[in-house]
Order: structure tokens, then C-alpha cells, then sequence
């Protein structure tokens, strides 16, 4: 029997989410808060509607479809109560210049994995495969297992872009993800308490029980302007790389504020307030000094 969950995009032919050319398949809900979130929509388990205002053009066929009066079109413009909506999606289906548009829904494992197998020729020629991200895709563990081990019963090469926080038995997904795109933000527990809005303790450990088991592992970790971007960050991050066995690169991504106008569009805000994308050329230094000391490859992307 196939599994459900909730997903908010499939994306083909990306590059950035492993070897190869990929298909990344994007999970709903997350048990992080990041304050500086660069996917916000991924955030809630829940479908959502995002309202970009400056697409409207006042037609009223938003009004007009909404059953719970969502939506008042005025010649103040349009007004959107979120608290009325109940994500029926007839106001985005009536919407034709995108203004309104759900993200997420629920789909199975078979309906997942139909649109991942169609580019198999392209993962056999480029050595790619198919990558879970999100939102978090341990929060929805089962339906993160059945992709998984769907794929690898195809032939497929199989990532997961995690957090890494879960309580459940991380040691149940090794035998089905050949890579992990594993995200560590901070180290200090009371900073990641304050940014992320959980504890980095579990996050910590299931690395190392990963670590134990042999399994390959990518370091991501994003870079963020007056949070972590200091010494004591990357010497803490050395400090990690060189007590584990199999860890085979560390790429550290630079800070973009595109979460910005996405939180803005789903009717939230940000906690992380910086509008300015990081120069990658100024994270050079740092990651050469931790090449220096890390016995691994050190990627800015």
C-alpha cells in the first residue's frame, strides 16, 4: 500500500542537490523555525496560499469564488483575511495572473515516484538521481522511507537534504540514501535555541550515529551575517569535521534574502531582517583556513 505525504514542489533537472541531474522532490512542514527561513512556504505541514498583491489586477474572480469572503476587492485595492481562508485553492483556480497560488498538497508515494522516473535516462547518463529536501524531510518519516526505498528499488541514486532533527531511528534510512546533504546552522545550544527555535542536540547525534554507520556525508551550512559568520564558528565547524570518519565535503552556502518576499506573500514575517545577499567572495578566507585544518573539500556555493 502507498504511503501519502504532503509535497510543495518537484523539481527536475537541478544541479545543485547532488551529483548529477536530479530531481528534488520538496516536502512540506518542518520542525525548525530558522529565522532566516530561505523557503518559508515549507515551513507548516499545511497547505498555504501565497498572495502577491502586486500581480492583482482587481478582476474579482477571487471574490466571487470564495465561499468564506477571504477576499474583498475594493478600490483600496484587494484585501485578503487569511484567518477566513481555509485553503479550498477556488480562488487561485479562478486566478489568471498567478496572484493567488497554493503551495502544497497531498500526493502518494506512486505519484511522486511517476514523475521522478521519467528522467532515468538523464541519472544514468549524469550519475544523478533523486533528492528529498524541504521543510524537513524526517518530519515525515515514513513517506520519506517509502521514496526512498521506491528509488532504490528502480536503480535510483537517492540524497536527503535534512536538519537531521528527529527523534526517530535515523539508522532505518541509511540502507536506502546513498548521500546526505546534512544542514548544520550553529553550534553553540543556546544560539541554535534562539535562531532555529529547537536544540542542536539531537541534530548533533544523529550525525554521529550516521557517521558510525559509514554513511557519505555532505556538510551544508549557510552563512549568515552577524549569526555565524566569525572564527568561532569555523573552528568549531573544523573541530566537528576532524572527529568524524566520513564526512566528504563541506559547502557553505551564502545568506540570499529571497525567504523574505516569500514569508511576505504567505502573510508572515521574518525574524532575520536583511534584505542584502552575501558577497560569496567574502566567505574565501574562512573557507581557506578551513580547508586548512579539515581533511575534506571546501565548496562556497
Amino acid at each position: 500500500m502507498c504511503k501519502k505525504g504532503h509535497v510543495f514542489n518537484i523539481q527536475r533537472f537541478s544541479t545543485a542537490d547532488g551529483p548529477g541531474i536530479r530531481t528534488v522532490v520538496f516536502l512540506k512542514g518542518c520542525p525548525l523555525r530558522c529565522a532566516w527561513c530561505h523557503n518559508p512556504e515549507s515551513q507548516n505541514s499545511s497547505a498555504e496560499v501565497f498572495f502577491k498583491p502586486e500581480l492583482c489586477i482587481g478582476c474579482g474572480s477571487c471574490e466571487k469564488n470564495c465561499l468564506e469572503e477571504a477576499h474583498v476587492i475594493s478600490a483600496e485595492g484587494h484585501e485578503f483575511i487569511r484567518e477566513k481562508c481555509v485553503v479550498c485553492g477556488k480562488c487561485a483556480d479562478g486566478c489568471f495572473t498567478n496572484a493567488l497560488e497554493v503551495c502544497g498538497a497531498e500526493k502518494t508515494s506512486e505519484e511522486v515516484m511517476a514523475t521522478v522516473v521519467r528522467d532515468m535516462a538523464f541519472y544514468e547518463e549524469s550519475g544523478g538521481g533523486v533528492t528529498l529536501s524541504g521543510g524537513e524531510p524526517l518530519l515525515q518519516f515514513d513517506f520519506t522511507y517509502e521514496l526512498l526505498r521506491l528509488a532504490k528499488e528502480q536503480g535510483i541514486h537517492t540524497a536527503m537534504e535534512t536538519s537531521g532533527y528527529t527523534a526517530r531511528n535515523v539508522e532505518v534510512l541509511h540502507p536506502v540514501t546513498d548521500l546526505w546533504l546534512y544542514d548544520l546552522k550553529l553550534f553553540r545550544d543556546e544560539d541554535h535555541m534562539r535562531y532555529t527555535g529547537v536544540s542542536n542536540r539531537k541534530i548533533l547525534d544523529n550525525l554521529r550515529r550516521l557517521d558510525d554507520l559509514g554513511a557519505k556525508i555532505v556538510l551544508r551550512c549557510p552563512i549568515i551575517p552577524d549569526v555565524n559568520m566569525d572564527e568561532a564558528h569555523f573552528d568549531a565547524l573544523a573541530r566537528l569535521v576532524n572527529s568524524l570518519r566520513n564526512v566528504e565535503a563541506v559547502h557553505l552556502e551564502p545568506y540570499h534574502p529571497l525567504g523574505l518576499s516569500k514569508a511576505g506573500q504567505l502573510g508572515r514575517e521574518q525574524a532575520y531582517q536583511n534584505d542584502a545577499f552575501l558577497d560569496p567572495a567574502r566567505l574565501t578566507p574562512y573557507a581557506e583556513a578551513l580547508r586548512k585544518v579539515a581533511r575534506v573539500d571546501v565548496i562556497v556555493v
